[in-house]
């Protein structure tokens, strides 16, 4: 067996597993498959397989197919899949080109396999398809002339097959109209149109589709082929006028007409104007009538020829409706002439209908266009006596009066005619009734207050506002006014309140307003305008807080960063005349919060160009000093004046990366890890102490980076910030019980041009609690004691002062901790103690004294520890520091030598202690 008979088998397989077994989640991979293995199948490659079996498999495939439902994982196209298999199985089968019904099965299936992948949009497939069944219905055809049948039954099944020749013909036309392909549709489409004297009862059908195919087109601006369609539409249509209505080919006639309109107004003019005159020929419409005058306006008419069409509208009896539209599209192609006289004529026409107060309304604003107020005026006064006297106007046309006369009052307003303007929003107020107050009504009593501000008519003003106030409280522009009426009557206090309902209203997420003033372009718009107006008006107060809401909601970069300048520069100069109290604390507040919001502006990205890189440059600079002054003016409140350094240093890196920046930079954070490290010393709990400290130790690294940077210009090597910062990272690390400790020492050991200061500034920290680092304080007190000795000349004061805290380390008070340092050393701490103050008289006595005492005690402490020779040397130690006392050698002296003659005693008879508690000595005894 060869790869085609075991491809043919396994093809077979799937086909049985498919229609045999139940819902399984594999049968759509199962389909797929099939439908990409049909392709490569052909009879020769299933030779194995008999006819009656593929058959079999073929039907038992289509029936399956129609028999799936809802519940299995099988979609529609899927489904159009198995049936385009079965038919392809099918058509294998030399069967099924035998008989004229296995002929006819062929092609039922290729025509409804086709229309499903037409359906689906696989225009290739569904090609396919048809192509197909077309040579199907040939061989049919064939058959049907060679048997012998009766003339009649002959003749009925040949119109049979055209009659499925006909539905394979549309189909595919569909399909190359859907591809774009005109010429092969219209061939289709022709082939179908010779077709219908033998079969008429197709007409309808095939007219249908050519529309279709003229909406389509026309609607992709195809307007050659959409003129093809809808001419084919018509013609067909009139073959069959018993199932074409004339309303449906006038239709067909006027979107020819709009067609060739959109294609080339001027070409096909006379084409347009002759579709739609056949148009209302075939029947008579308002649509063909209006599209008719559009036509004519498109070209050269003249206006003759315009008040004779509008005229036969009339005479036409057409509504009133339509013929203020006409007289309304006249008007908007600047045939002024004709529709204000074609306007006259209906107005006397129609002035007993109830609806004319749209005539009047349209003359109005055709009066108003051409700057005829006065008459506009009396027509204004005989609309509102028809509104008044039982025939009142639509919610419509009340509407468009309105518009109409906001519209002048606008133009008015603009040039700065508010008396005028006045006027007009006077006549619109008149209009309204009390139980029609409505939002335009508040907008109304807003525009007309604006005007009267304006004017200043403060009083009317105030009545207008209160109106609006009283029927929409919460419009932002309502409060506005009230707002710009307090700031010109000097009451802080409402201007204020207004200001601060605003901002509620703004911030309120429901509110309707909101889509309001985005229509007017930035919804803070009235708050940049509120604090320019309270600045212009001398209310600082309440422009600070307009300001300050400015810089809060608005989302525009330049606004906000304008909004923050100005602020500051209005508050600055009072924070700086303030005591210290609560309020200065909350003005502060308030400049760091809009600050931090400039910086959050600053961090948006701004326009790649020079100018707006510079542009960016420059603000920051601006606000990184304000920070920095602002912190220095925090001296009293460490924790404000850090978040103004941060403030400060984060500004500053949108500034160019000079050296200037780069000090600021380091400054800034310097003074940060300050405040870091107190409060990491005082925190009240181990995380909070974490917290600071860790936050400290990213600021010194940052710093570190800095510095070094700077260093490498050769300017800064002996800048003291290096030991500074290396203090505070000693320090942070050593209370965080870093690991790294050791390391980060090590290389801080090695240092040139380390003081003395800075290694006792180590041993300090190195024991200051929560750090316990003892080894770590007696190297740097080593350190510093060795420097000190190199001195010349030595500070003997501060030697000492090394001296005492290297010693108390070594040998700290009480006897538990003497094995940190050896005694040998120790020892040799005390001989070059005596030795410089044998040199010196200027060896603070106080200091002789304690380590007298400090050496009497270790001896004590040796004797009690049964080392007789230790406790005696350390004893002699002692009497030789007292012969350096003055003062205090006599309070001593005596006592001491006794204690010692004992001791030596004891030693030679070797007897048992002598020293007893009170053989310890401290300073004060």
């Amino acid at each position: 067996m060869d790869n085609d008979d075991f491809f043919s088998m396994d093809f077979k397989e799937v086909v049985e597993n498919l229609v045999t077994n139940d819902n399984s989640p594999n049968i759509p991979e199962a389909i797929d498959r099939l439908f990409s293995d049909i392709a490569n199948i052909n009879r020769e490659s299933m030779a194995e397989i008999t006819d009656i079996q593929i058959e079999e498999m073929a039907v038992n495939l289509w029936n399956w197919a129609l028999t799936i439902g809802g519940g299995w994982p099988v979609n529609e196209e899927q489904k159009i899949r198995l049936h385009y298999v079965a038919c392809k199985l099918l058509s294998m089968c030399e069967a099924s080109f035998a008989s004229e019904q296995s002929i006819q099965r062929l092609i039922m299936m290729n025509m409804r396999i086709g229309r499903e992948w037409l359906d689906a949009g696989n225009f290739l497939i569904a090609d396919e398809c048809f192509q197909a069944a077309v040579a199907s219905l040939e061989q049919l055809y064939v058959k049907l002339i060679q048997r012998s049948s009766p003339e009649a039954d002959l003749t009925m099944e040949k119109i049979t097959v055209e009659s499925d020749h006909f539905r394979v013909l549309s189909y595919q036309a569909e399909s190359a109209v859907a591809q774009g392909d005109f010429q092969r549709a219209s061939m289709c489409v022709l082939q179908c149109k010779d077709m219908l004297m033998r079969l008429p009862q197709m007409t309808s059908s095939l007219h249908l589709l050519c529309y279709n195919f003229g909406v389509e087109t026309q609607k992709n601006n195809k307007y050659e082929e959409s003129s093809f369609w809808l001419s084919q539409s018509y013609d067909i249509g009139k073959m069959d006028k018993k199932s074409t209505g004339p309303e449906m080919q006038a239709k067909i006639l006027r979107l020819l007409a709009m067609n060739y309109l959109d294609w080339d107004d001027t070409k096909y003019y006379d084409k347009a104007l002759n579709a739609v005159n056949l148009a209302n020929k075939e029947h008579l419409s308002s649509t063909g009538l209006f599209l008719k005058m559009k036509i004519l306006l498109k070209g050269e008419t003249s206006n003759e020829e315009l008040l004779e069409a509008v005229m036969e509208i009339l005479h036409l009896d057409m509504p009133l409706d339509f013929c203020v539209n006409i007289a309304k599209l006249l008007m908007d192609h600047e045939r002024e002439s004709v529709g204000f006289h074609f306007l006259t004529i209906i107005h006397e026409h129609f002035k007993s209908s109830e609806n004319i107060g749209k005539v009047l309304i349209l003359h109005i604003d055709m009066l108003l266009q051409r700057k005829e107020e006065l008459l506009a005026k009396e027509k204004i006064e005989e609309i509102f006596l028809v509104h008044q006297t039982g025939r009142q106007l639509t919610a419509e046309s009340i509407n468009w009066l309105h518009n109409i006369l906001w519209r002048k009052a606008a133009s008015s307003f603009e040039v700065q005619n508010y008396t005028d303007a006045l006027q007009w929003y006077y006549y619109s107020l008149r209009f309204y009734s009390t139980d029609e107050m409505d939002l335009d009504f508040t907008k109304l009593q807003r525009n007309m207050a604006c005007c009267y501000l304006n004017l200043q008519q403060l009083d009317k003003a105030k009545e207008a506002v209160a109106e609006a106030e009283r029927h929409d409280p919460r419009n932002i522009f309502t409060q506005f006014y009230i707002f710009k009426i307090a700031v010109i009557e000097g009451n802080s206090e409402r201007a204020l309140q207004a200001i601060i309902t605003l901002e509620n209203i703004l911030t309120d997420e429901e509110s309707e307003d909101n889509d309001l003033v985005a229509g007017r372009g930035s919804p803070t718009m009235l708050l940049s305008l509120a604090a320019q107006f309270a600045l212009e008006n001398g209310q600082q107060i309440v422009a600070e807080k307009a300001l300050e809401y400015l810089a809060q909601h608005s989302e525009d970069q330049e606004q906000v960063l304008t909004a923050v300048k100005c602020l500051l520069r209005l508050v600055l100069p009072k924070i700086a005349e303030m005591p210290e109290s609560e309020d200065k604390k909350k003005e502060i507040d308030r400049l760091l919060t809009c600050l931090n919001r400039a910086f959050v502006k600053l961090s948006q990205p701004f326009g790649e160009e020079a100018l707006s890189l510079e542009s960016r440059a420059n603000e920051a600079q601006w606000f990184r000093k304000t920070a920095w002054n602002l912190a220095v003016q925090c001296d009293k409140d460490p924790v404000m004046m850090r978040e103004f350094f941060i403030l400060s240093y984060k500004m500053s890196q949108f500034c160019p990366s000079d050296q200037v920046i780069l000090i600021a930079r380091k400054t800034c954070l310097l003074m940060a890890v300050a405040v870091d490290l107190e409060q990491g010393r005082k925190a009240s709990t181990a995380f909070e102490q974490t917290m600071f400290l860790s936050r400290a130790l990213e600021e010194i690294q940052t710093c570190n980076d800095i510095h070094n940077f700077l260093k490498q210009t050769g300017t800064f090597s002996n800048d003291s910030c290096e030991k500074l910062l290396l203090l505070y990272e000693f320090e942070v690390r050593a209370k965080l019980n870093d690991p790294l400790l050791e390391s980060f020492l090590e290389s801080v050991w090695e240092l040139p041009h380390l003081e003395t200061k800075t290694f006792e500034t180590i041993a300090i920290i190195a024991m200051e609690k929560p750090a316990h680092y003892p080894l770590i304080a007696l190297k740097a007190l080593k350190k510093a004691l060795l420097l000190y000795k190199k001195g010349e000349p030595i500070d003997i004061s501060q030697y000492s002062k090394c001296m005492h805290n290297l010693v108390n380390l070594s040998v700290p008070d009480g006897a538990s901790n003497v094995e940190l340092c050896p005694l040998e050393e120790v020892w040799g701490y005390f001989e070059d103690a005596l030795s410089h103050i044998s040199r010196t008289k200027d060896y603070p006595e106080m200091e002789i004294l304690w380590l007298m005492v400090k050496s009497w005690n270790t001896g004590v402490l040796m004797f009690s520890r049964r080392k007789y020779v230790s406790a005696e040397k350390w004893c002699g130690l002692a009497l030789r520091f007292l012969n350096h006392l003055t003062s205090f050698k006599e309070s001593y002296e005596t006592q001491m030598n006794m204690l010692y003659s004992q001791l030596v005693e004891a030693l030679s008879n070797n007897k048992g202690p002598v020293f007893h508690e009170h053989g310890y000595w401290s300073k004060s005894d």
